[in-house]
């Protein structure tokens, strides 16, 4: 259980931190290159978000001095060379397409001997 608990409060610690990140991010963006706290805690506080200056203070101390830039490019490096279900996906898309291939097929020569059965004549010519 303890487990359980510990891990929860892990992940509402990252979706926590991630606000902080986004704030700072919009502070750079307007044009803010150093956010101090106070500077996030006013974008927090303009959406109703009670700043928890720990979690702050963590944020601004990784990001200090760094070119967000340079950080979000090493990020997406980062996250490319992350495995999804994407590659499954592709796999199993590639494995399906010749049996949808032959399936075809099927309904083709089915087309073609219903067609045989009218003898020529249908009832929409």
């Amino acid at each position: 259980m303890a487990q359980c608990s510990s891990s929860s409060s892990s992940s509402s610690s990252s979706s926590s931190e991630i606000r902080y990140v986004a704030a700072y991010l919009l502070a750079v963006l307007g044009g803010n290159d150093d956010p101090a706290s106070k500077d996030i805690k006013k974008i927090l506080d303009g959406v109703g978000i009670e700043a928890d200056d720990e979690r702050l203070n963590k944020v601004i101390r990784e990001l200090k001095g760094k070119n967000v830039g340079d950080v979000i490019t090493v990020g997406n490096a980062k996250l490319a060379s992350v495995q999804t279900g994407d590659a499954v996906a592709v796999s199993i898309a590639g494995a399906a397409a010749p049996a949808a291939t032959e399936e075809k097929k099927e309904e083709k020569k089915e087309e073609s001997e219903e067609s045989d059965d009218d003898m020529g004549f249908g009832l929409f010519e």
